[in-house]
């Protein structure tokens, strides 16, 4: 998967291959795992029982990472009618202002995200309405398991730590659901990310696409070929 997106840092590199690798595999997965219960349901009359489950996280997860991955490749749709009825300077200043209302808005979504997921990892949620002031004891939810998804065998030894020693039946829902607080740190590194573009001048835009502008001259294109 390539989106011609060049990261220049240590870091910007680590989160791309990341990202990419992430949702490669994750659609490599929901395919394999879809393919292999179509063919057991219509040519064996049987199926995986887990398989409809596992798919669903799966799409969730590749939901989350599409998240951050389309503010990176700038595949967000906006629109900037009235932005570009501004001179260059004060569309800068705009775009400024919403990357500072985009990473507030992460901001939060981080903070919930945690405190969703962290009662199912036996952590404590952060206390504070908006912003995080501290920790706070929270009730540790870690038994909870999924519904279909079997244990694997090879996840036993974190039994001792989040299940009191018993046996997990299921897979612990706090292994899915980790991808929230993972999939709203991304978000929240990408508009950063964003902000510093705009703020050097490398980027005039935040999030805008114009892929209805690009299909229009495409098919202009076309034609005049024709």
């Amino acid at each position: 998967m390539s989106s011609g997106y060049q990261p220049t840092s240590a870091l910007g590199r680590i989160v791309h291959e990341f990202e990419e690798t992430a949702i490669a595999v994750i659609l490599g997965l929901m395919t394999i795992i879809t393919f292999i219960n179509v063919v057991l349901r219509y040519g064996f009359n049987t199926g995986l029982i887990w398989g409809l489950e596992a798919v669903t996280f799966l799409f969730a997860w590749l939901v989350l990472f599409g998240m951050s991955y389309a503010v990176k490749v700038t595949a967000h749709l906006g629109v900037d009618a009235v932005i570009n009825l501004f001179s260059s300077p004060v569309r800068r200043v705009i775009a400024l202002v919403a990357s500072v209302i985009c990473i507030v808005y992460a901001m939060l979504l981080l903070k919930g995200a945690w405190d969703y997921w962290a009662p199912f990892a036996g952590l404590d949620a952060t206390s504070g309405r908006w912003f995080p002031t501290g920790f706070e004891n929270s009730r540790d939810q870690a038994w909870y398991s999924t519904v279909d998804i079997p244990m694997p065998e090879w996840l036993r030894f974190i039994e001792a730590s989040m299940n009191q020693g018993e046996a997990y039946e299921k897979l612990p829902r706090f292994i899915p659901y980790v991808m929230l607080p993972i999939g709203m740190a991304l978000l929240l590194f990408r508009f950063i990310q964003a902000a510093v573009r705009i703020f050097t001048g490398v980027s005039t835009s935040l999030i805008v696409s114009h892929e209805a502008e690009d299909d229009i001259e495409a098919v202009k294109h076309m034609n005049a070929g024709d």
